[in-house]
């Protein structure tokens, strides 16, 4: 699993695909005008579906591999700035994504996204 990822400057739009094997992707609304701000949107992508998915400026992102070895390619428009990264916890109660965790056996997250905050948390430091 890969947190929800944003950034808090230079926000990024996202494009990606499936190489090999499937993933269910997550965009989360975090832009504050919004009227789905705070809300999520989840997508199955499979190596042979030929689906893309665009993720614009403003939104957390996040992953779930579905089956071993799994490949994705994702282009970022803007630069990486590093600092004004950040992280949502995936599991945060109040966001409620409903993760497709039927058949797995482990979850397996970096330290990183193990301490990423909560959506309460995001709103109280950013908007």
């Amino acid at each position: 699993i890969r947190g929800l990822h944003f950034q808090t400057g230079e926000s990024q739009a996202k494009l990606l695909h499936v190489i090999k094997g499937a993933i269910y992707d997550v965009a989360v609304d975090l832009r504050r005008d919004s009227s789905t701000f705070g809300k999520w949107h989840g997508e199955t992508l499979r190596e042979n579906d030929h689906k893309g998915l665009y993720i614009p400026e403003g939104f957390a992102h996040g992953f779930l591999a579905l089956e071993d070895n799994t490949i994705f390619s994702y282009q970022c428009s803007g630069r990486y700035i590093p600092e004004q990264c950040g992280g949502i916890y995936y599991k945060d109660t109040q966001l409620n994504i409903q993760w497709p965790m039927e058949g797995i056996d482990r979850e397996i997250l970096s330290e990183k996204d193990q301490h990423a905050m909560s959506f309460e948390e995001y709103c109280k430091r950013y908007l």
